[in-house]
């Protein structure tokens, strides 16, 4: 009675390998065709009929508009931040010439003025020259 059992059983076996080996190469070809794994059985379930391939080139074309217009963003910032730079430094330029400009008439009204006193103190109207001080400086 054994033997009918194990007559039953080798076909069933014999057909379980021819499964086996078809199920490997599924497998296998499936190892070249998607590297990830989970991509592949995403595409082979999905119910909407777009495949994770398509959704994959639409992200990644998402991506790189995204990127390329954040790329164009940073250069108009940047220019604008170097616009600002050279245009501060100008303003820089100007004042400091300004107050270089100011600080000679102020270095030539005080020789002027040592001069006017020098003179009058030497014509003897000493007298004067308080009220001409006090008019110069006043407090």
């Amino acid at each position: 009675m054994e033997r009918p059992s194990l007559e039953i059983n080798l076909p069933d076996t014999h057909e379980e390998g021819k499964l086996y080996v078809v199920d490997s190469l599924n497998n296998l070809n499936k190892l070249n065709v998607c590297p990830d794994e989970s991509q592949c059985s995403l595409e082979n379930t999905g119910g909407t009929g777009k495949s994770m391939a398509e959704n994959n080139t639409k992200n990644q074309c998402l991506f790189f508009v995204t990127f390329i217009f954040t790329l164009i963003i940073s250069l108009a910032l940047v220019s604008l931040v170097i616009f600002l730079i050279i245009q501060t430094r100008n303003e820089m330029d100007q004042i400091s010439s300004r107050l270089l400009s100011e600080k000679k008439n102020i270095e030539e009204l005080k020789k002027i003025n040592k001069i006017i006193l020098k003179h009058l103190n030497q014509s003897g109207i000493k007298e004067n020259t308080s009220d001409l001080h006090d008019y110069l400086y006043p407090r």
